[in-house]
């Protein structure tokens, strides 16, 4: 899973880095997993755009990951590794030996023709899944669940894994790549391995159409605008932003915490944040 670059035919051209797309096996989905995803370029119901600078982009097909890994017990074999248009790592066709396929987050190693399996009888190799109460501590996973049954909710893109650094009173110890350290009951599963396409950080668009091919708007700079328009904009010549950088509807835009309280955060032992005080 690499990266290459690209002969400088044109201006764009020099300055991208693309994906090598080595390992990718197939370049068709398997059509009974897949759904129409419809596009909402950033508006919610009302019509109104919560999310900017998103729209346009290339038309996808969504394709049904198996986050929950439910059936357990039976072996299945590796049919294809596909590129997934709606996530950065590389997902795997899996058929099996009941004939049933499903698709799941290919992780580093696993290659056509390997053999995954679900559940509590499955070896601690890439790609199967268990509950945490059956790994052994420090084992890398991925695709980690927050509530039992729920399916995975952590690390799940490409090139992250997290570590399981301890099992204590019915709660597993999970270091996350952020470097949090979090408490997640031992019942949850989680997959074994690091997600693969670790390169994907080293990739370089090279030119303005490529972020529009992946339904990204262009972005104004709020000096650019007017005052009525954003709090940075007016004055004469090129005016410097005045104070502390703000949004268009003037809250800070840099340092302002704005993650609500969740039930959850009992559980969060250590976050980056609190280790940077100290």
């Amino acid at each position: 899973m690499a990266v290459q670059n690209f002969r400088p035919t044109s201006p764009g051209r020099r300055g991208a880095i693309g994906h090598s797309f080595v390992e990718i096996t197939t370049d068709r989905p398997y059509k009974p997993l897949t759904e129409r995803l419809q596009k909402h370029a950033g508006r919610n119901n009302q019509g109104k755009i919560t999310v900017r600078h998103r729209g346009g982009g290339h038309k996808r097909l969504y394709r049904v990951i198996d986050w929950k890994r439910a059936k357990v017990g039976i072996a299945a074999r590796v049919e294809t590794i596909e590129y997934d248009p709606n996530r950065t790592a590389r997902i795997a066709l899996i058929c099996f030996h009941d004939g049933i396929r499903r698709y799941i987050l290919a992780p580093v190693g696993l290659r056509v023709g390997d053999t995954v399996m679900n559940g509590a009888g499955a070896d601690i190799r890439p790609g199967n899944s268990m509950q945490l109460s059956a790994m052994p501590v420090g084992t890398v996973i991925h695709n980690i669940e927050l509530h039992p049954g729920k399916g995975g909710q952590l690390v799940r893109s490409a090139g992250t894994s997290a570590q399981l650094m301890a099992k204590d009173a019915g709660f597993a110890t999970i270091r996350l790549p952020s470097g949090e350290l979090r408490r997640v009951h031992v019942t949850c599963s989680a997959s074994i391995g690091q997600l693969g396409n670790a390169d994907h950080k080293n990739v370089k668009l090279g030119k303005a159409g490529r972020a529009r091919w992946l339904g990204r708007r262009p972005s104004v700079r709020g000096s650019a605008m007017n005052p009525n328009d954003h709090p940075h904009g007016g004055g004469e010549g090129k005016a410097p932003v005045g104070g502390q950088p703000k949004t268009p509807w003037g809250k800070p835009a840099m340092g302002l915490r704005t993650r609500r309280r969740k039930p959850s955060d009992r559980l969060i032992i250590s976050r980056p944040r609190d280790r940077r005080r100290r």
